[in-house]
């Protein structure tokens, strides 16, 4: 499965000042994974995002996000966005802060 190259280098930017950043492929597509544990990632044209159970009703109302389904299953604790609601660098940045706030407070692996 292709991912969107061009989302998945516009996640890199938002976070590649920080040297607990790594990527890697995963799903199919292309992952950030932070301090060990996954913050984000490209699935096709769609970012996927970790976002936890307590947050993740809130996070759900935001536009263009819906639950990650693999298989037919919804993920606990994830989300995918479409890339359309993330047209603006503005609104990537700010969700990335939001998703890397409950990510930032799982144990380092």
């Amino acid at each position: 499965m292709a991912y969107d190259e061009a989302l998945a280098e516009r996640l890199l930017a938002e976070v590649a000042d920080d040297p607990d950043i790594k990527t890697r492929k995963m799903f199919g597509g292309y992952a950030v994974m932070w301090r060990g544990n996954m913050l984000a990632g490209v699935i096709g044209d769609d970012l996927m995002v970790r976002v936890g159970p307590e947050a993740r009703e809130e996070l759900l109302a935001e536009p263009g996000a819906q639950e990650m389904l693999i298989t037919g299953r919804p993920m606990k604790g994830m989300l995918t966005v479409a890339s359309e609601s993330l047209r603006e660098d503005e609104s990537l940045a700010a969700r990335v802060q939001r998703y890397k706030a409950f990510v930032g407070e799982l144990a380092p692996k």
